[in-house]
């Protein structure tokens, strides 16, 4: 019977870590229905951007103070959870705080009392977001896209953090307690400076007898491990996922210079072969068969590349590009971040179809048209002011042009203004409508 909790333990943390995988193949798969981009150059600069950026949060304390409180609960809780390593052992061997006869107990009294450091801040950092998010008011954490599951996630993120977080204080203030008395396994090592000074007081006041405590510190040992498990594979459906995707998402970041439009490669050859005087436009390809012409600009979220797919998974919908983006600011239905989250709607979908399927079958749908409108495309002026306001270096605005470029070079469908300033260059050389001759006629008086 002694065995039967490693058991248990040993099947729950398999099934944790093996659905987890799962969820991250499912992620990937997704990520590779898109066209796949190089974004290998520059290895140094991007190994750099994603030190600063991803780990250091090097963006986030644009806002001095949000970005601190983030830095607390995400540098904090990262940091506690390699208590994780402890617990699988302890868990599997029946051991008690393994690491302080590994590291040995003046470390490890200095580990533990860092970690309950790092875990007060953290408790600080998600009551204030939860009160910065549903009583404080800030506009992007309130808008109507956000309704719903948006807000629920987000809550239940902060919630769950929070009780992983008691759960923690009350395991090593019933754990302090027994190692005082002397009960059983539990050896007299670690620190735990915030359970003295809060949890511990609050148990010793009721006077509970050593079996009673040692059933609070199982019961909130296997609660914080059950838990880390519980949140790692609700990672999955939440908003969350920037928690790992941060990495690769700023490491594949686009290096070049904001505004830089980036040239088709079919319209590039064709271009070339123009200016080729010694080309023949009309000459069958050498093996015989016509190259098939590829899509212009985006339809749906086959066209776009991996790093955008990769973008929409990675949104953490902070709404920082909604709140500096102008066209937005003006009442206009564009919403920077509400692009991102409708091109992960769709690729979920579309993963779902896949899963459903075994292939993707076609379901008459499309990213453009059924979950982005054409309003909200040409709302964009592109002056870059989402990707400059992401924390983790998404481009948006990416997505926005290559749908753009659909409907102009593809559906012909751009708005009136546009095509008459196009046919104005292509007529005379100059958006304007007056031929050369008249043109500085302005002028004259």
């Amino acid at each position: 019977m002694q065995y039967i909790p490693h058991i248990i333990f040993f099947i729950l943390l398999t099934a944790g870590f093996g659905l987890f995988a799962m969820s991250l193949l499912k992620i990937y798969r997704n990520i590779r229905l898109g066209r796949e981009i190089n974004r290998s150059d520059r290895k140094g600069e991007r190994w750099e951007t994603m030190a600063k950026v991803a780990m250091g949060q090097s963006k986030m304390t644009k806002r001095p103070i949000a970005g601190v409180l983030h830095l607390f609960v995400y540098v904090g809780f990262i940091i506690i959870n390699i208590e994780l390593i402890e617990i699988v052992v302890d868990g599997i061997f029946g051991t008690h705080r393994f690491l302080s006869t590994i590291i040995g107990n003046g470390v490890y009294r200095f580990f533990t009392a860092t970690l309950e450091i790092l875990a007060l801040l953290v408790v600080i950092g998600v009551v204030a977001f939860f009160i910065r998010r549903n009583f404080y008011g800030v506009k992007r954490l309130t808008m109507k896209e956000l309704l719903g599951w948006p807000k629920e996630d987000a809550n239940w993120i902060l919630i769950i953090e929070f009780a992983l977080m008691m759960a923690f204080f009350m395991m090593n203030a019933s754990d302090a307690i027994l190692q005082s008395r002397g009960y059983g396994h539990f050896a007299n090592v670690g620190a735990f400076p915030i359970s003295r000074i809060s949890f511990i007081p609050f148990l010793e006041t009721f006077s509970f007898d050593s079996g009673f405590l040692f059933g609070i510190e199982r019961a909130a040992w296997w609660f914080h491990f059950v838990g880390i498990l519980f949140f790692m594979n609700y990672l999955y459906y939440s908003k969350h996922l920037h928690i790992i995707l941060a990495f690769p998402s700023t490491w594949y970041a686009n290096l070049e210079k904001k505004g830089k439009f980036n040239n088709l490669e079919s319209v590039t050859k064709e271009i070339k072969l123009m200016m080729d005087p010694n080309a023949d436009p009309y000459a069958a390809p050498a093996d015989g068969q016509a190259e098939t012409p590829s899509k212009f600009g985006v339809e749906d979220i086959f066209d776009l590349n991996q790093v955008q797919l990769l973008n929409a998974y990675s949104c953490t919908e902070c709404g920082r590009c909604t709140a500096v983006c102008p066209a937005n600011i003006t009442g206009k239905k564009l919403s920077p971040r509400l692009i991102l989250m409708k091109t992960r709607d769709r690729l979920e979908e579309v993963g779902k179809n896949i899963d459903k399927n075994g292939k993707f079958e076609d379901d008459g749908k499309k990213l453009l048209h059924d979950y982005i409108t054409k309003e909200e495309l040409w709302a964009c002026t592109t002056c870059n002011a989402c990707t400059e306001a992401c924390p983790v270096l998404l481009d948006p605005l990416s997505i926005i042009n290559d749908m753009r470029r659909f409907l102009v070079m593809e559906q012909s469908a751009a708005p009136q203004e546009l095509n008459l300033m196009m046919a104005n260059i292509e007529n005379n050389a100059a958006p304007w409508q007056y031929n050369q001759a008249d043109r500085l006629n302005w002028a004259k008086d």
